[in-house]
């Protein structure tokens, strides 16, 4: 398993390429071949980069919902929309789609911010609220969390 770390600017040009940074691809080069996709995030306005993987793993899980249960199939369908298979390109570039470039309202500033195992692409502006908006009651997030009565975590 991959632990990706760092928060990384960038910008994305009038095509929709962004280029890696170079701290960012150093960490991807052992998954770079394989290839990734890319998602609508299910709680923010944002994208999901997933090494193939990490999707591969997730698809196992996804794949074992009885598609005979009606909100297991209509998860499945919200879930893999939109889904696209992205390569990174010679110049360290990954290419995102029109729909997924609005999905997220990505503009020319991009924040790259790790999710232990995905990258998530945000617009700079948003993510910057996103983190404003957590702010005011990480500590009681984080307590109900990683703080479980059990010391199933014992993180400080």
């Amino acid at each position: 398993m991959i632990n990706l770390i760092g928060t990384y600017e960038c910008k994305i040009d009038a095509k929709g390429r962004l280029m890696l940074p170079s701290a960012l691809k150093k960490q991807l080069l052992p998954v770079l071949e394989g290839g990734f996709v890319l998602k609508r995030a299910v709680f923010q306005p944002c994208l999901e980069l997933y090494p193939m993987k990490q999707w591969d793993e997730l698809m196992v899980k996804v794949n074992s919902l009885n598609r005979f249960n009606k909100k297991n199939n209509d998860f499945i369908r919200r879930f893999t929309a939109g889904v696209k298979i992205i390569e990174v390109d010679a110049n360290g570039r990954l290419l995102v789609p029109k729909d997924l470039l609005n999905f997220a309202g990505l503009q020319k500033e991009l924040v790259l911010s790790s999710a232990i195992d995905i990258m998530e692409i945000w617009d700079k502006n948003k993510y910057e609220n996103a983190i404003d908006d957590a702010a005011d009651d990480f500590g009681a997030l984080a307590e109900e969390v990683m703080g479980g009565n059990n010391g199933e975590f014992g993180i400080s």
